[in-house]
């Protein structure tokens, strides 16, 4: 059988959707739930079931997939949780919905410091999140993340909302590196520094750069590589070309990076044939599709990026353990909230 996508959308996903109308137990079958978009990971699906023989059953959401396989229980046909940032992996822990993955072929892909310690989730690929800076307005070719909080940069910077997962992170990463209470007089000068209430997604920030409204930004490095490669949507590319990647605190710890994975759900009625796709994503061959087709960067050792990802410069990853930055979320969130960030700079 193809793989079926249904592309769901809030409450949609936690209640009235069949899974493919496929039973949950047929062999040669694995069933995902996916927060990550069809798009991205279809490549991936149809070169495992060309290896494997096995069929992919994908439901998509934006939100509630979660909470979903929490509310089916033992009756879920989910088998495996893709989704994206150490926020949504360790959500899922958190929730109850996982179990340990347990194999050695995933282990000798898959580095430590991208595992949860107990192999609830698995680290898949990474993505930096970095500084989009102007062409045009911005000289300097380093900067820090400390350094975003410096007056000179009062009025010129634009993010999405602070309580948003991949915000949270990069604030965790600082609690881990600085304390709260550092970070907290950090997130203050931020804040100060915005140019407009956080809002929008990455594009956004640089499309907001490209119309002059902030002169740097944060963002994920994929939308980059999203954004040059949009045909379909031209303007996305002028967006882009405005701009040039900044890779924070290169001459010291390097960049935070985050996470895209995957959770072995807690009841997966097709156990075997999930390890078995887990195994695969983390494979070379599974790597490189990631790599080119996602302008993503692999955790398996030895894997090179994709040409397009090179020519962004190369990156210097800070080794903190992301399970060290997991630990530090629920301090980034009540700081964020604590200093009003998403109220903006005249909070």
């Amino acid at each position: 059988m193809r793989a079926t996508i249904q592309a769901l959308t809030g409450a949609l996903a936690l209640t009235s959707v069949a899974f493919a109308a496929v039973p949950a137990a047929a062999d040669g079958e694995v069933n995902i739930y996916s927060y990550r978009q069809p798009f991205l990971i279809q490549p991936l699906l149809d070169a495992f079931t060309a290896e494997t023989g096995i069929d992919t059953n994908v439901v998509f959401a934006s939100k509630g997939l979660g909470e979903r396989i929490a509310a089916e229980g033992a009756n879920s046909p989910a088998d495996v949780l893709l989704t994206v940032d150490i926020g949504r992996l360790d959500g899922a822990k958190q929730l109850g919905i996982s179990q340990p993955v347990t194999s050695q072929t995933v282990n000798q892909n898959v580095p430590v410091e991208f595992r949860d310690p107990e192999g609830h989730w698995i680290g898949l690929t990474n993505r930096a999140r970095i500084v989009y800076a102007s062409r045009e307005r911005v000289d300097q070719d380093t900067i820090t993340y400390e350094e975003l909080s410096d007056p000179k940069w009062k009025g010129r910077i634009c993010t999405r909302s602070g309580q948003h997962v991949y915000t949270i992170g990069l604030v965790a990463s600082m609690v881990a590196h600085h304390g709260a209470e550092k970070t907290e007089e950090w997130l203050e000068g931020v804040r100060d520094n915005l140019a407009r209430k956080p809002a929008g997604n990455d594009r956004a920030q640089v499309q907001a750069i490209y119309a002059g409204e902030c002169d740097i930004a944060l963002g994920n490095t994929y939308y980059m590589g999203l954004m040059q490669t949009n045909e379909k949507e031209p303007e996305q590319q002028e967006w882009a070309e405005s701009v040039r990647i900044l890779f924070p605190n290169s001459g010291d710890r390097g960049s935070h990076v985050n996470l895209a994975g995957v959770v072995l759900t807690k009841n997966a009625p097709n156990k075997d044939n999930a390890v078995k796709l887990i195994e695969f994503l983390s494979s070379e061959k599974a790597q490189k599709i990631y790599a080119e087709t996602n302008h993503e960067y692999p955790v398996k050792p030895g894997v090179e990026v994709s040409e397009r990802v090179k020519s962004w410069g190369e990156i210097k990853k800070d080794p903190i353990a992301l399970a060290d930055v997991a630990k530090n979320r629920k301090t980034a969130s009540e700081l964020v909230d604590k200093v009003g960030f998403d109220d903006g700079p005249s909070s």
